[in-house]
């Protein structure tokens, strides 16, 4: 098994809270390293580029893990989505080969997983933005995974990566809705709920088992359309 511990990055504090609690009795590597990157492409890309350059042991895998916002029909708060692609505001497209193997840990868990594409914007996304990004291919949107995956496709390109995030809010019941709060709870408590199967899915990895590169570029897809003020 793989000897050196996941780093797992997170936006905000309650995530990284919501993790630490997890069972991670087991974990290949030991503990994992837990890390509040801030909010945004740059405060992400800074912090996994830190990390990954000043880490003498290095990391057996990176995961990106959190809150996020499903953009299309069929998910509900506290289900979670875990990224078999993910994709920028410039059309660029990481490829993330662990999306399946992660979701079938889950649910082996009794979590409800779904696979698929994620974009990370570089802002809060409502309304009909959602809708023209579900059209293009998107299931969630996050505001950080795509700048990870692209310092780990410069840095390290054959370090295993995930990305997953807890639904908070769906197109039908977003963000500042009286819901919100209670949807909140829940995937506070489903992130939590979720260690055993990123334990699960990184002792499956083995240091003998080559990888493509967590991220590799595609050609731009059309600009998204901006919703309307």
């Amino acid at each position: 098994m793989n000897a050196a511990p996941l780093l797992v990055l997170c936006a905000l504090g309650p995530e990284v809270w919501a993790l630490r609690g997890g069972d991670w009795r087991g974990a290949a590597g030991g503990p994992p390293v837990l890390v509040r990157t801030g909010v945004g492409r740059r405060r992400a890309s800074h912090a996994v580029r830190r990390l990954l350059t000043s880490a003498p042991g290095g990391y057996g895998a990176v995961v990106v893990a959190g809150f996020g916002a499903a953009v299309g029909p069929g998910v509900a708060p506290a289900d979670i989505i875990v990224a078999d692609g993910v994709r920028d505001a410039e059309g660029n497209h990481f490829a993330v080969d662990s999306g399946p193997d992660l979701t079938r840990a889950l649910r082996a868990r009794g979590l409800t997983a779904h696979t698929g594409t994620h974009h990370t914007a570089d802002h809060v996304v409502r309304g009909l933005e959602r809708r023209a990004l579900h059209l293009q291919g998107a299931l969630a949107v996050d505001m950080e995974a795509a700048a990870v995956l692209a310092a780990l496709h410069e840095l390290r390109p054959v370090l295993p990566a995930a990305v997953l995030r807890v639904v908070v809010d769906t197109p039908e019941h977003e963000l500042l809705r009286p819901g919100t709060l209670p949807a909140g709870v829940r995937a506070w408590r489903t992130l939590r709920a979720a260690v055993p199967g990123l334990v699960d899915w990184h002792g499956q990895n083995r240091p003998d088992r080559r990888r493509p590169a967590p991220g590799t570029l595609t050609h731009p897809t059309p600009s998204i359309p901006q919703e309307a003020s």
